[in-house]
């Protein structure tokens, strides 16, 4: 595998860096001593440094030799941990209780720093590069947020790259698609309602926790039922929480849980399919529905020459039998999809 000398001889340099967010994780928009790492990194290394989009977000600028022909890309990374009691045990475990990088944006954010480190060193381009460490990319939209903020405006770029780790991967390969890659991701909560009693008397009540459960068992007849075949779609119920107490049937049940496709259609209906069955099977119960339906995260779509540019630029480093252009898309999401709604990208 062909890695260029001067970075390769600042790995153990990158993996401090990786191994000290890791320690200090931090979720949300609370990205601030994680900020404050990547501030100093960069400006330690003579590049303008830009914070505050998004809250925690860091973008920076670096010009090239022959700065003056106005074209420019971005470099995405995420900054964000998830909200994980970590396990392990090893020396850079999580300082930060109840909170993990278990996604690898610790990763994503040290490979970044690499390359900005040795960019910095060489300017050997022409034009610009913004590199841009983003928050909140775990549920919250802070890729949204920073475009919102008017990342595009004040850094314009005519192209955007961000990249993910994958386990399960093997070391060397580089998997990538163009157009839809990633799912869209949205969420759902329902609330039934019916009357409680006691569970040795159930005729006395509207038992909330049988109409739920059918619902639960109904939604999966979405995707087998009232799709395409040929169409992606996946409805997960995630959560279902109801009563305190072994003897007692409650008032209330509530279940939550995702939604993932890669069409606008395809969406619509899962929305609409989801609160119809769940009001029809609940009145059936004499119970009744409070519906909410949030969309997070658009589809991910890669554009078709950005996509071949990173093949190219894959296959020089690792050649090209271990990159696979047309890797199958997954059913996870990414907030990097408000940066390709933005910009040509991959």
């Amino acid at each position: 595998m062909p890695i260029i000398n001067r970075i390769a001889e600042f790995q153990d340099e990158m993996k401090a860096w990786r191994r000290d967010i890791h320690a200090h994780p931090e979720t949300a928009f609370e990205e601030t001593r994680t900020s404050d790492f990547v501030a100093e990194k960069l400006a330690e290394w003579g590049i303008e440094v830009h914070r505050g989009l998004a809250k925690t977000g860091v973008v920076c600028v670096l010009h090239g030799q022959g700065g003056g022909n106005g074209r420019a890309i971005g470099l995405r990374a995420d900054l964000d941990a998830l909200h994980i009691h970590e396990l392990n045990d090893f020396a850079h475990k999580s300082t930060n209780k109840g909170k993990m990088h278990a996604c690898g944006h610790d990763g994503h954010t040290a490979m970044l720093l690499g390359a900005a480190k040795y960019l910095a060193e060489t300017r050997n381009f022409s034009g610009r590069v913004c590199f841009i460490f983003q928050p909140a990319e775990e549920n919250e939209g802070g890729g949204r947020v920073m475009v919102e903020d008017g990342l595009f405006e004040k850094f314009p770029v005519e192209a955007v790259y961000g990249l993910h780790n994958m386990p399960g991967t093997p070391v060397g390969q580089v998997g990538l698609r163009a157009g839809p890659a990633m799912a869209s991701f949205d969420i759902f909560e329902i609330t039934v309602t019916g009357k409680g009693s006691h569970a040795a008397m159930p005729q006395q009540g509207h038992d909330p926790v049988v109409a739920a459960a059918q619902v639960v068992t109904a939604l999966q007849s979405i995707v087998s039922r009232r799709v395409d075949p040929m169409e992606s779609l996946v409805v997960s119920v995630t959560q279902f929480h109801a009563g305190d107490t072994w003897n007692v049937i409650p008032n209330a049940a509530v279940l939550r849980g995702t939604v993932r496709c890669f069409k606008p259609e395809v969406r619509d209906l899962a929305e609409s399919q989801i609160k119809h069955i769940a009001e029809s099977i609940c009145a059936a119960h004499h119970a009744t529905v409070e519906y909410r339906y949030e969309r997070r995260y658009p589809a991910l779509v890669n554009t078709e020459a950005e996509t071949e540019i990173a093949a190219n630029v894959a296959a020089e480093i690792v050649g090209k039998p271990n990159v696979e252009v047309g890797a199958d898309p997954l059913m996870g999401s990414e907030d990097f999809a408000y940066m390709l709604e933005e910009r040509q990208g991959c």
